[in-house]
């Protein structure tokens, strides 16, 4: 059962540039002080940065550079994305120059060493984590607000995925609703801080819409962040499988969550995905573990279906400007 008293979401809107003042009283609200060794984890997705994709450097450099007042060692982990570097996006989405300016560092999770979690009763029988989770005082999950072609949402709890430094986790987008609870158990983040600054609509979670939101939220607990955020931008969590299979798991719901600073401006109707025919592949590629492994297994395979997926993309596009003109 989970502590009743973890079921508050902050939110608060940002105005000006005091952003390290917002987040002080914020998490004071929630009790939190960073002590010892702090680990935090971005939504850092894409190789450059992209308002809405990526979580926003300045919120970083403002989170670190309040954390180092009282903790001694903040580290701002990411890992590889699967066709990229982490450590080319630290410096690509300018990561990098926040966290460190701010007195904290930068680590590429894939290059941690790992521990082995092995598990009896699974479909996922063991995850290899990096040895830095275990080791902090605390973890701090910082994610962006946006809608997902695959997933329709992410936001907190999916942002748990990029603590696999694998960059192949991506086989294990059949079981995605399991392996981010068994993360949500294992990493056991104490704070979530969502990144709606600037969020995400439409094709989310790298080829959607930005939309400024000015808004923070905080939460001790990402489920019920997540889901007082996609009521926010007008989305069902029972639709959103893995949200679904957490509140099955636990005893959260949204009637069990406290509310603070919500106000009704705050509201806004995201635009849902397209989904098009590259994107219903996928979804049927992914209800089978072998052949998601079979497809993605093979870079040069992956490269050659992503042309084709973007010249599909580009004839599909010239054919509705050309319906319109």
């Amino acid at each position: 059962m989970e502590n009743a008293a973890k079921k508050e979401v902050i939110i608060s809107p940002v105005k000006g540039s005091n952003l390290k003042g917002k987040l002080e009283e914020m998490l004071q609200k929630i009790g939190f002080k960073g002590k010892g060794r702090v680990l935090v984890k971005p939504n850092m997705c894409m190789a450059k940065y992209v308002p809405g994709a990526v979580t926003s450097p300045l919120l970083i450099y403002s989170l670190v550079k309040l954390l180092r007042e009282t903790a001694e060692d903040v580290i701002v982990g990411e890992s590889d994305g699967y066709n990229y570097s982490c450590s080319l996006a630290f410096k690509k989405t300018g990561m990098r120059k926040a966290a460190e300016k701010a007195g904290g560092r930068v680590l590429n999770l894939s290059r941690d060493k790992l521990v082995q979690i092995n598990f009896d009763v699974s479909k996922v029988r063991k995850l290899f984590l990096p040895k830095t989770l275990f080791e902090v005082d605390s973890i701090i999950n910082v994610p962006v607000l946006k809608t997902h072609e695959f997933t329709l949402y992410s936001g907190a709890m999916k942002n748990l995925f990029g603590l696999i430094p694998d960059r192949k986790r991506i086989f294990l987008h059949p079981h995605i609703d399991e392996v981010l609870f068994k993360l949500w158990k294992l990493a056991k983040p104490k704070v979530t801080i969502m990144d709606a600054l600037t969020a995400m609509e439409k094709n989310g979670p790298t080829r959607g819409s930005p939309v400024k939101m000015n808004l923070i939220l905080v939460s001790e607990c990402p489920l019920a962040l997540d889901l007082v955020a996609t009521e926010i931008i007008g989305l069902n969590w029972r639709e959103i499988s893995h949200l679904n299979y957490m509140v099955q798991k636990t005893s959260i719901d949204r009637q069990t969550i406290k509310v603070t600073g919500f106000k009704a401006e705050y509201y806004r109707k995201f635009v849902l995905p397209t989904i098009d025919l590259p994107i219903k592949l996928q979804w049927k590629i992914y209800e089978y573990a072998s052949l998601t492994k079979l497809i993605f297994s093979c870079p040069e395979l992956t490269k050659i279906l992503q042309k084709i997926v973007l010249c599909y993309r580009n004839l599909k596009g010239s054919h509705l400007a050309n319906a319109l003109s």
